[in-house]
């Protein structure tokens, strides 16, 4: 079962009150191909990059087995940049600067052996451009997208012509409220599943993710990481685990649903202990699996006799 990534491949500028980095691997893209190629051997990747893009990234996507067909090099401009500075609570962040640069003009082009692709993953880019991605493609099993506030204000037409077409939307407690125009939760979940997607998953950051089925809603913890420096790119994780999981295993069931969110939760949890994509180069088998239990551990509700 081929996993397709689509979204930003870019450098990121990142300040914490935990440290500075000046440039350093980012983009959507990026971090859900980097993240899911742990569990699926067959990950194809789609962006662009620009003269700048360095030979040590291109080699560690290949370390990873992930297949750059998709991946578009454009001599013409630099490579995406984004610079941004977090406050002390990790939870708010100022743009400091942000160049498109080559992304500006990304056209996604799916590869021919790329389009029976079984699992699509939908980065955070332009709703037209994933619904682009979708008019290339042939029957996928599951399409997961992610959007932002931007896009929801900034398009929403679009958006919402894309929601119609996916499968499962991951967002945050904030976009879901703004895209429902719904400040109850629960509430605004119902209501975002009627634009389209038979799934959503809710991402709470330190307090967790909700997963929201047709039968049932699944609150998954979130795991207390000691050393947090970066929370950047901790969302594409999150698809990565989540969508690498699902593909390995090709089944779509309710409880096999509810892992892959755990193994989300997973990804993301490595993800932000160090800056950028860094933790997550070079993970084992053993850490992730000895994570996933740990998981289960903090959920476990004990028995009480009635």
């Amino acid at each position: 079962m081929s996993l397709l990534v689509v979204g930003s491949v870019a450098y990121d500028g990142i300040e914490t009150p935990f440290g500075k980095v000046d440039k350093i691997l980012g983009g959507s893209a990026t971090y859900i191909s980097l993240t899911s190629s742990y569990f699926q051997k067959n990950v194809n990747l789609v962006g662009v990059v620009g003269k700048d893009f360095k030979q040590e990234d291109i080699d560690l996507f290949k370390s990873k087995e992930i297949d750059l067909q998709g991946l578009q090099m454009d001599e013409s401009g630099n490579t995406f940049f984004w610079k941004g500075k977090y406050h002390y609570d990790l939870n708010n962040r100022d743009t400091l600067d942000t160049q498109l640069n080559v992304f500006e003009h990304f056209d996604p082009v799916i590869p021919e052996s790329y389009r029976d692709a079984k699992f699509i993953a939908l980065g955070n880019i332009e709703p037209s451009l994933q619904r682009k991605v979708l008019d290339q493609v042939d029957n996928p099993d599951l399409v997961v997208m992610d959007t932002m506030n931007f896009w929801i204000e900034g398009t929403p037409e679009a958006l919402k012509e894309t929601l119609k077409a996916v499968d499962l939307l991951v967002i945050n407690d904030s976009e879901a409220r703004e895209l429902a125009d719904e400040p109850n939760l629960i509430k605004a979940a119902e209501m975002v599943r009627e634009m389209g997607p038979d799934f959503l998953i809710i991402k709470k950051g330190e307090h967790g993710a909700l997963l929201f089925t047709e039968d049932e809603i699944f609150s998954a913890p979130a795991y207390p990481v000691i050393d947090i420096f970066d929370p950047t790119g901790a969302g594409d994780s999150f698809m990565g685990g989540l969508l690498g999981w699902l593909s390995y295993t090709n089944d779509l069931s309710s409880q096999n649903f509810r892992r892959a969110v755990i193994f989300g939760s997973v990804m993301a949890s490595f993800c932000v202990e160090e800056f950028g994509p860094e933790r997550i180069k070079n993970l084992t088998e053993k850490e992730i699996y000895d994570r996933y239990r740990e998981f289960r551990r903090l959920s476990e509700i004990p028995e009480v006799s009635s």
